[in-house]
């Protein structure tokens, strides 16, 4: 049945729909099914990346509500928080982020070039924290200064995950004929608001979440929270040792998609959901007989953050 989001807030950020690519040497590289990207990696405001379809529905609600800043969180190297502080630019907004060293680098580049530089570019007042705990009482002072909004990691709670909802549909009307979309999952809001638009659509499509930070039982949790009961298989097989960290067969997917397709994917999400799509289909996970969809959600900055590793990679 088709989806009708009428009722919610929503401001239009990007540039909808973007495109499906076929990608016939990266098929033929991998000698199995076809392969097609779904490029939301270019989809416009603040170098593009997913987090924009969230927050067309995220900042629609935080205007309604008449709010003049946006706080939000992440690691330093958050996407979210760079196409947040993009968004908040464009609309004349205060945008206040609060970030952890979650990931355990100390570089200069990983510290201070990719999102990071882009968040201060873009205008946002960046708070660097050590722990949640000081996240926590920074949140409380800027809170109570400002006439805010908060919008959660990744901007995946019930609102953000419209924007895939709608991104569903998107994709059903591009090509409905397709067997398996894989897509990256970390903060869970991408994969649940698609889950939930295949549900709704009612479309015959297996949805793989390929997880980048958590276990696939610790995903599913965070999965169901926002979309409720949905068909979605997960794999960890391509998290390595954790969140941020590099591995060798993400290095691998970066490197292939790059050399047969000219697509660049970023080293946290889409390189580790792009090496998941490899082994998938190496395996034969993914039949030679079958239309797979890899979803690139963005990040390209953050391949500037990894630069030493990126340099030793090539």
């Amino acid at each position: 049945m088709p989806i009708d989001l009428a009722a919610y807030p929503r401001v239009i950020l990007g540039q909808w729909p973007t495109p499906l690519d076929d990608c016939p040497r990266l098929t033929e590289a991998l000698g199995g099914p076809r392969i097609l990207v779904k490029r939301d990696d270019v989809n416009g405001l603040g170098v593009g990346g997913n987090k924009l379809r969230k927050l067309e529905f995220l900042i629609g609600e935080a205007l309604a509500a008449g709010v003049d800043t946006v706080i939000t969180f992440g690691a330093l190297q958050t996407n979210h928080g760079r196409q947040t502080a993009a968004v908040c630019a464009r609309l004349g907004l205060r945008c206040e982020l609060i970030l952890v060293k979650e990931v355990d680098r100390a570089d200069e580049a990983y510290e201070k070039s990719g999102n990071m530089l882009l968040d201060h570019l873009y205008g946002a007042h960046v708070h660097i924290c050590e722990t949640g705990e000081e996240a926590g009482q920074v949140y409380e002072r800027v809170n109570a200064e400002r006439n805010a909004v908060t919008f959660p990691v990744g901007g995946s709670n019930s609102t953000g995950i419209l924007g895939y909802v709608a991104a569903a549909a998107e994709l059903h009307d591009q090509r409905a004929d397709i067997d398996k979309i894989v897509v990256a999952v970390g903060s869970a809001g991408t994969a649940a608001g698609l889950a939930l638009g295949i549900k709704q659509l009612d479309w015959p499509v297996t949805l793989i979440g390929a997880c980048v930070s958590r276990t696939a039982e610790e995903s599913r949790a965070y999965v169901e929270g926002l979309a409720g009961a949905v068909d979605i298989e997960l794999t960890d097989r391509a998290v390595g040792a954790g969140y941020g960290v590099p591995t060798r067969q993400m290095w691998a997917a970066v490197r292939l998609f790059a050399r047969t397709e000219g697509i660049t994917l970023d080293p946290v999400y889409s390189g580790k959901a792009a090496a998941a799509l490899v082994d998938m289909i190496r395996n034969g996970e993914i039949r030679d007989d079958e239309t797979v969809v890899f979803v690139h959600t963005g990040g390209l900055p953050g391949l500037f953050a990894y630069a030493p590793d990126l340099i030793a990679s090539v």
